[in-house]
């Protein structure tokens, strides 16, 4: 079963566009993360992807880098970050996964073992920030052989000759950096991101979603305009924060991010 397919097809059939939400698992517990991981579904998610905490998130702004530092303090692993998938598809096996993170984390794991607990407790797809395709041939293989997705990442400063090169093996769908720099600190451009998602859309079939910078319902809503999908990442994670910071309970933390998430939600959907 390909949920990143199913959803997208499905979405496409019924002309929506998908709500994607990056969190970071642990953050800012297991227990926490869990119950938000299980909410998202019932808010208006399509898909969620999990950051696996790094203590070297160097692509990542302060919003994201903090969260990972929180989720690590709180114990949080690799292994960890798996349990936690596991114990979501005890509940829910239809929303798709994508595990986005570091290389480095996973070849201390190891590749194969990573990618075979992966597929084995319900994972869809990976994000890898900082392996370019001229240094993933061996993750990427094994991947794709297990029927593990590859979703590139693609920057406003990609070249075309580059472009064509990452898109000529992707899978599963292609994540558009709307921004320059790091992530949660500029707001992307409309135009600019319009010129570069009809660049990539020239290069595959796949579909195209924005992420970076989007932190509002109508930024969230003029992305979605011009691509298949949008993530929305480091507006949750303050939230997160925010809460964490005020001793506020699990079932505030909660609950405060399912009602900014289904503001976006209903601004997609219902627009």
């Amino acid at each position: 079963m390909n949920r990143i397919k199913n959803i997208f097809e499905n979405l496409n059939q019924n002309n929506k566009k998908a709500l994607g939400i990056f969190l970071t698992a642990g953050d800012p517990d297991f227990e926490t993360s869990i119950r938000i991981f299980e909410e998202l579904p019932n808010n208006g998610v399509d898909f969620i992807e999990i950051g696996m905490p790094f203590s070297d998130p160097m692509a990542d702004g302060p919003a994201i880098q903090l969260s990972s530092q929180r989720a690590l303090k709180s114990g949080m692993s690799l292994e960890k970050c798996l349990d936690l998938v596991k114990k979501f598809r005890e509940k829910n096996n239809h929303t798709p996964i994508i595990l986005m993170g570091y290389f480095n984390p996973i070849y201390k794991y190891g590749k194969e073992k990573f990618v075979n607990k992966a597929i084995k407790f319900g994972v869809d797809g990976l994000i890898i920030v900082d392996l370019p395709p001229e240094e993933d041939d061996e993750l990427y293989n094994y991947s794709e052989e297990q029927n593990l997705s590859f979703i590139r990442l693609i920057t406003p400063t990609t070249k075309e000759e580059r472009l064509a090169k990452i898109l000529k093996n992707a899978t599963g769908f292609v994540y558009y950096v709307s921004i320059t720099g790091i992530t949660g600190t500029q707001t992307p451009n409309h135009d600019e991101v319009s010129i570069n998602i009809k660049k990539i859309k020239s290069f595959t079939k796949l579909p195209t979603v924005i992420g970076f910078g989007i932190r509002s319902p109508e930024q969230a809503y003029s992305m979605a305009s011009i691509s298949d999908g949008i993530v929305v990442g480091s507006a949750v994670v303050d939230l997160i924060k925010s809460s964490s910071d005020n001793n506020q309970s699990k079932e505030f933390i909660v609950k405060t991010c399912m009602e900014f998430i289904s503001k976006i939600s209903d601004k997609l959907k219902h627009n």
